[in-house]
């Protein structure tokens, strides 16, 4: 079964991506890879530039070997095309951890430094300009990794944090997981704002982009818009 999944916008940057994966898929640097059924590289495209990392798959993952299928999966999606105006497959899914830990526990110490490498190759292939952090594991590693202070979930949600990257500059933004936005209905809405907040980061971005690549007025467009002209 094939379950790497990308739209090629760049067939360099996509053949990389695949050898990261077909790399993960031999994994054994910890002992979750005897207990998976299936290795969750990730999926989608950097299209966009927008990235999500979300801590780890679930049992759907698993069984599907796709990031983000199951309730949580739909409700990142749906944020996805409602909030974002984009495609769900015009962005790069992944995880931290790239196989289940048993009954969906958190990740240990251990398999986090063993799985971030992968991650950050994925990154350094990508170069996006936005990275999305699904929850406090993926926050926690990336804005150490980066450099910045996590105080919590709590605090830094929904904010901005622009970091200085090999390739350029990186927005970073901390959501929380969609899945408990799922056992905590109140959190949904919060959730939902956040989404709401990255479109229109996201679209001042494309707006000033736009303007000075192809100086046309942007005013009022969706990032659907955009792809579509392109």
């Amino acid at each position: 079964m094939e379950n790497f999944h990308t739209i090629l916008d760049n067939p360099e940057k996509d053949e990389r991506l695949k050898l990261i994966a077909e790399e993960i898929k031999k994994c054994r640097k910890c002992a979750l890879w005897e207990t998976k059924m299936n290795y969750v590289p990730g999926e989608g495209s950097g299209y966009s530039g927008i990235v999500f990392v979300g801590e780890a798959p679930g049992r759907e993952e698993d069984i599907q070997g796709r990031p983000f299928v199951g309730n949580a999966g739909k409700l990142l999606t749906e944020l996805i095309e409602e909030k974002l105006g984009l495609q769900r497959s015009q962005v790069f899914i992944t995880n931290v951890l790239k196989c289940r830990p048993p009954n969906n526990r958190d990740p240990l110490p251990e398999e986090i430094e063993a799985c971030k490498p992968y991650l950050l190759k994925q990154l350094e292939i990508l170069k996006p300009s936005t990275i999305v952090c699904l929850g406090r594991h993926s926050a926690s590693l990336l804005f150490d990794h980066f450099g910045l202070n996590f105080p919590g979930i709590t605090r830094v949600r929904g904010r901005p944090f622009e970091v200085a990257v090999e390739w350029g500059k990186v927005r970073l933004i901390a959501v929380y997981h969609p899945a408990a936005a799922l056992y905590r209905p109140q959190l949904k809405e919060v959730l939902e704002k956040d989404f709401s907040k990255l479109g229109e980061f996201v679209m001042v971005k494309e707006n000033k982009e736009n303007k000075k690549s192809r100086g046309i007025r942007t005013k009022n467009k969706t990032l659907k818009d955009f792809f579509s002209e392109l």
